[in-house]
């Protein structure tokens, strides 16, 4: 721990969020965690996320000591406002505008709001997410301006400073599961590999290497390359 700031961490169960809670324990001095509930297609992660939770305190005690409470917020209006392929049972394709359908618009810049306003509730002073601008689908909430200016905003808003922290901003997802390594070693790895998920359809019926899902969406073709990737270099 090198860090005295205390740390939530926008925690959805999946790949990256997971490796970004790992990171968190690992540097700041208190951690709490929160995860919304949206209409996502893939509503499994919130299963898997408290196992996740379950695993990473009883496998790594001294991670277990910082680790707090776990907030969940309904946000089910915003699946409701959201014709997407993440919140609806459509086929994955690209629109015209060259995003993705599972582009739920706004929902980065909402849940960066919300967790900001629980970590002031609760004396936190860091937000912690797993965007990325390097592997990812284009996604415009993700991208590192749009979360400088967010944290300008939310800092003013609520007059108290508050980071917003994006450790695989620049990374691909090789770099993700190396650091997954770094982080835990072989356990870190076996975990994530197991009970985290990020398939975009909610498939957990078949077990890869990488994981479980459908082995076909973006989700699980980014998860797989950058496996085999990492495994290979």
């Amino acid at each position: 721990m090198d860090d005295t700031r205390k740390a939530l961490v926008l925690f959805s169960g999946g790949q990256d969020s997971t490796v970004c809670l790992a990171w968190a324990l690992q540097r700041f001095s208190q951690v709490e965690t929160i995860g919304f509930s949206y209409g996502q297609r893939h509503a499994v992660e919130l299963t898997c996320r408290q196992k996740v939770i379950a695993e990473l305190r009883a496998q790594f005690p001294k991670w277990g000591k910082r680790l707090g409470e776990d907030h969940m917020l309904d946000l089910a209006l915003l699946g409701q406002i959201s014709e997407t392929a993440l919140t609806a049972q459509r086929e994955i394709e690209m629109n015209e505008d060259g995003l993705p359908n599972t582009f739920v618009p706004g929902r980065n810049l909402l849940f960066l709001t919300f967790a900001g306003t629980v970590a002031y509730r609760r004396g936190l002073n860091a937000l912690v997410g797993g965007m990325c601008e390097t592997d990812f689908s284009g996604y415009p909430d993700c991208r590192d301006n749009t979360l400088k200016a967010l944290q300008v905003a939310i800092s003013l808003g609520l007059d108290t400073p508050m980071t917003i922290e994006t450790p695989l901003m620049w990374f691909d997802k090789a770099q993700t599961w190396s650091l997954t390594e770094r982080l835990g070693g072989e356990a870190l790895i076996d975990l994530v590999a197991e009970h985290t998920h990020t398939c975009y359809v909610g498939d957990r019926s078949r077990r890869h290497e990488w994981g479980y899902g459908c082995g076909l969406c973006p989700a699980c073709d980014l998860r797989r390359a950058g496996y085999n990737a990492w495994v290979h270099s």
